[in-house]
């Protein structure tokens, strides 16, 4: 059923969406500050159930693309999405019937946002990834037959490139990257554009209400008092999400992050609050593996959250800080993202990480707030 999104609902889908990003996806405060502005000047967004869309509407997915440590200092005006939205319109000779995230994790939920309130757009609640990833071809989209191209890419001054490789995403993929570093390391997107039918076919779907209803749960646990790791349990259960699994807490005593190649790579270390164990996780843009003394304990497409251990208010990977208290949580993605199609274009070895792919609810058992490996 379709519903309406006003400015009074976005600090929650803000910190469900980040919970979503597994440390990546763009600061969602900066996203949601940008939706803020495009409501107030025109009007709340409506934001279409999947199942919802004519199958032979057309969907134009739009995004932010870059390295998030970039994102933060090179802050968006908020028209470049809809002006990548509008030269690939113009380049297909077709109008858009509604928008969509390309992910549903950080900044990039809110994108899609701003773009439907500045277009008078709806927006379908669905995305491509199911969370962040850092590279385009890494879409259920792609993995389900959905080309990326022809995409367009735009810049914040009045810049428009579009690309075109057919069906091969992955070059797709690295000719944006290099034009996007040539533009400073952030643009903005329109890609992956695709019938009603197709969304339902291949979309992860409603995780705008997910991120939504995430974040409420963490306010309003706090607001009671209650554990709000609990609360996101509870919440994610009832979901095809379904498994949380605390992997760690303790506190952040190292930080070695990078911007390359238009990503933001590097490697956060943790000790636990006893001092005898320890985590080290592997992030490009993204959580990519939770290792634990030596052992895996979460990798993608598994979503791995570094929460603030007392809010549970989630940190992205540019957030990162010594001294950092936090609880770490490994979080199941949906059956769609764990097929071998799937593992083939997001899994572990996508990413040059020797390790096979094995379910986070596999690799940790918890009970009554404890934490049993495997």
């Amino acid at each position: 059923m379709a519903w309406t999104l006003g400015s009074e609902q976005l600090p929650d889908l803000a910190r469900g969406a980040a919970i979503l990003g597994t440390g990546g996806g763009g600061d969602p405060r900066i996203g949601r500050l940008l939706v803020e502005q495009a409501i107030r000047a025109n009007a709340p967004v409506t934001v279409l159930d999947p199942d919802e869309v004519d199958d032979d509407a057309f969907v134009i997915p739009t995004a932010m693309m870059g390295a998030p440590t970039v994102m933060v200092e090179k802050i968006a005006r908020g028209t470049e999405a809809l002006a990548a939205l509008r030269a690939l319109e113009s380049h297909l000779g077709r109008r858009a019937d509604a928008t969509m995230p390309v992910e549903c994790g950080g900044m990039n939920s809110m994108i899609p946002l701003v773009v439907a309130a500045r277009a008078g757009l709806p927006v379908v609640d669905a995305d491509g990834m199911g969370r962040a990833f850092p590279e385009l071809q890494m879409e259920t989209f792609f993995v389900y037959g959905v080309p990326g191209s022809p995409m367009s890419v735009a810049g914040e001054r009045d810049e428009t490139v579009v690309i075109d490789t057919g069906a091969d995403s992955r070059r797709m993929e690295w000719l944006a990257r290099g034009v996007t570093i040539r533009m400073g390391g952030a643009s903005h997107i329109a890609e992956y554009s695709m019938s009603g039918a197709d969304v339902k076919r291949t979309a992860v779907p409603r995780t705008l209400s997910l991120g939504l209803a995430l974040g409420r749960a963490v306010r309003e646990a706090r607001e009671a008092h209650a554990d709000p790791v609990d609360a996101l349990r509870t919440a994610l259960a009832a979901t095809i999400y379904t498994h949380l699994r605390v992997l760690f807490r303790g506190k952040v005593v190292d930080v070695e992050r990078r911007t390359v190649e238009g990503f933001a790579r590097g490697t956060v270390r943790f000790t636990s609050f006893e001092g005898d164990s320890r985590l080290e996780i592997t992030f490009q843009n993204e959580h990519l593996v939770a290792v634990v003394d030596g052992e895996v304990r979460c990798t993608v497409p598994d979503l791995i959250c570094v929460l603030e251990d007392d809010t549970a208010e989630p940190i992205t990977t540019e957030g990162l800080r010594y001294g950092q208290r936090v609880t770490v949580v490994g979080i199941s993605t949906p059956d769609l993202m764990r097929t071998p199609e799937a593992l083939a274009v997001f899994g572990p070895a996508c990413f040059g990480l020797d390790v096979p792919f094995r379910p986070v609810e596999e690799l940790v058992e918890e009970s009554s707030g404890t934490v049993r490996l495997r």
